[in-house]
């Protein structure tokens, strides 16, 4: 795997680079890159560079995780990358919040595939590509299809939730479920679940006094400890460190 210039055809990560490349500059809102084993970026399109706050590509390739964002979050990033070399598998549909160009916050998938040299048994970088959610809004006519589903998920967020009981109420299999989410959502029934808990004790942590561990029980974590966990997995920030920041999620761009 080359290095590559600004020319999103330049290199040889691909057999068919230069297509490729062309496709993932074509994402305005989705974020790719290409890492060597020593999580070096040997290619990133301009929705990358925008997220580094960086003005060319020049600026970002050869260059690591540790270069651009906060040491929690590159930790982070560095332990998917681990995750994928170690099991040769996909991490597939990763829910992450990460601060869009203009600077607003939003939800995204992020997928990592592992990428062989020559010997297809032999792995010599990733490819990751992190899907923007914000097409997949509440004002999409789809919704309507689960309507009562999300607003059970809203009106019963301190209670366990199974997708079973969502699939009741929305008069289908847990597979037909899942299936409507990710066509009008983009996320599954459970992600949904901990995206609507995360947002509310976000805006909890920022506009009351509520203590955190009350927090966690209104939002429908199992304890304290679980909150901070999932909250901080999302967030970059566990939720002291959010509600001591005034709301500004621990994420670089």
């Amino acid at each position: 795997m080359n290095a590559a210039s600004d020319n999103p055809a330049d290199g040889g990560l691909f057999p068919c680079q230069r297509e490729l490349l062309g496709l993932m500059e074509s994402l305005v809102n989705d974020i790719f890159c290409a890492k060597d084993l020593d999580g070096r970026y040997l290619e990133a399109n301009s929705a990358f560079v925008r997220r580094t706050g960086k003005k060319s590509k020049r600026d970002v390739i050869g260059t690591t995780a540790r270069d651009h964002f906060r040491a929690e979050l590159a930790e982070r990033y560095e332990e998917q990358d681990r995750e994928v070399y170690a099991t040769g598998a996909p991490m597939h549909d990763q829910l992450e919040i990460i601060k869009r160009p203009n600077g607003q916050l939003g939800w995204y998938l992020t997928t990592k595939l592992p990428v062989s040299g020559d010997n297809p048994r032999e792995l010599v970088g990733l490819v990751s590509v992190s899907r923007d959610l914000h097409a997949h809004s509440d004002e999409h006519v789809e919704l309507e299809r689960l309507q009562d589903v999300v607003d059970h998920v809203k009106a019963n967020m301190a209670q366990q939730i199974r997708v079973g009981e969502l699939a009741a109420i929305a008069d289908c299999s847990e597979a037909q479920l899942e299936r409507r989410f990710r066509k009008v959502l983009g996320i599954t029934a459970t992600q949904h679940i901990l995206r609507v808990r995360v947002e509310a004790a976000a805006r909890l942590l920022t506009e009351t006094d509520t203590p955190i561990a009350t927090i966690a029980t209104m939002c429908g974590f199992y304890d304290q400890p679980d909150f901070t966990r999932r909250f901080a997995r999302l967030t970059n920030s566990t939720p002291a460190q959010f509600r001591a920041a005034g709301g500004t999620f621990g994420v670089s761009a």
